[in-house]
């Protein structure tokens, strides 16, 4: 190493200033030669930051509980505010249940679209109270107290219980119709369907 580099590096350690002081205020005069004097560590920072500019308000002057959450409505309300809700990303499979009661009214006195009964006027909502008071105490008593009728207007002709949809084909029908003629070539195995 040549005594031109030895130089050139020691003009750059002289350029280098310390990280102790490059981000903190120093005390100067004879006031840091004391500090240096009763310091364990000299080269310790005392950590009070450079702050070139006032902050107002300074930090750690508001109480800490003083801030007050800004809410919005309904957003804010977690009272009635569940997620899924909220989401509308994925759109969530909403659940339908069927109890016995809703069962019994629909075996006594129908759906809206094939009613059993005429529900017209005072005597309809009457029938409606009717029936829910005895949907509440269940199946097992409306087949009670309807007795072998009740039973027999569930079930089918044949006796059996109705199928779900999709299963209560007639027979020699098929599920699919099948167009006449192939759209595509013999070659292609596709089939094509109306």
């Amino acid at each position: 190493m040549s005594s031109h580099t030895v130089a050139k590096a020691a003009q750059a350690t002289n350029r280098v200033i310390a990280v102790n002081k490059k981000y903190t205020v120093q005390s100067t005069g004879i006031w840091e030669r004391i500090r240096r004097l009763l310091a364990v560590d000299p080269t310790r920072s005392n950590g009070i930051p450079l702050n070139p500019q006032f902050r107002n308000p300074p930090p750690g002057s508001n109480e800490p509980f003083s801030f007050i959450d800004p809410v919005t409505l309904p957003a804010g309300d977690i009272a009635d505010n569940p997620y899924w809700k909220r989401d509308a990303r994925r759109s969530y499979p909403v659940l339908s249940t069927v109890t016995q009661g809703d069962v019994v009214g629909l075996l006594e006195v129908g759906s809206k679209s094939a009613p059993k009964k005429e529900l017209i006027g005072e005597a309809g909502t009457n029938a409606l109270v009717q029936v829910k008071k005895e949907g509440e105490m269940g199946l097992a008593s409306y087949f009670k107290k309807s007795g072998k009728e009740g039973m027999l207007a569930v079930l089918g002709k044949d006796g059996l219980p109705p199928l779900p949809s999709g299963l209560s084909l007639k027979a020699g029908q098929d599920k699919y119709l099948l167009t006449a003629e192939n759209a595509y070539p013999e070659e292609y195995p596709c089939r094509t369907f109306q």
